[in-house]
């Protein structure tokens, strides 16, 4: 019973088009003398006709969205960074002067640090911490994060939000320097 529905269906649309088109054969009625005539001088057309006659651009948009993706520091990158450090000496991190934004380019990778902290590696061989809104969590952003390019290129607090790979976005709270501290 459905099937036979599905065939009839585009039948019976294409029913008053054939009608409005001559099609059937038959011709149309011509309109009324008097006053009838008189108020409408307009053709009666199909409203099928009549909507696609209609449609037409009228805008066009074109916009376009750029997504950087941060991934994981590989572990080369952060020993390199140790490296330099001096092997007689431990040595540990404090964070320190505030940044307000720091340029996506330079970015060479993350971390996930405590609670809601991520430390960014920088390619000029800074560390960055970031703290992420209260409700987010550093484990979701294991696999590293994306985040939308803004016009100036850089990634900033209070700004710009930060989407983990399972999808949970968290906006950039704070972020601070780390400088080492020698013991």
């Amino acid at each position: 019973m459905n099937s036979l529905f599905a065939l009839a269906a585009p039948l019976a649309l294409m029913l008053p088009l054939a009608a409005g088109t001559g099609l059937s054969g038959r011709q149309e009625p011509s309109a009324p003398q008097g006053d009838a005539a008189q108020q409408s001088h307009a053709p009666q057309t199909n409203p099928l006709v009549a909507f696609h006659a209609q449609q037409s651009a009228r805008q066009v948009r074109i916009e376009q969205r750029v997504v950087v993706r941060i991934s994981p520091a590989v572990p080369a990158v952060r020993q390199n960074m140790l490296a330099d450090l001096p092997q007689r000496a431990t040595s540990r991190f404090e964070e320190a002067g505030k940044e307000k934004c720091v340029p996506l380019e330079g970015i060479a990778g993350v971390q996930t640090g405590s609670g809601n902290r991520l430390v960014l590696f920088l390619r000029d061989r800074r560390m960055i911490s970031v703290n992420l809104d209260k409700s987010c969590r550093a484990r979701d952003f294991y696999s590293g994060f994306y985040v939308e390019r803004s016009k100036d290129g850089r990634l900033c607090v209070d700004r710009d939000k930060l989407q983990s790979r399972t999808g949970a976005k968290c906006e950039v709270e704070s972020m601070r320097r780390l400088v080492e501290v020698r013991d």
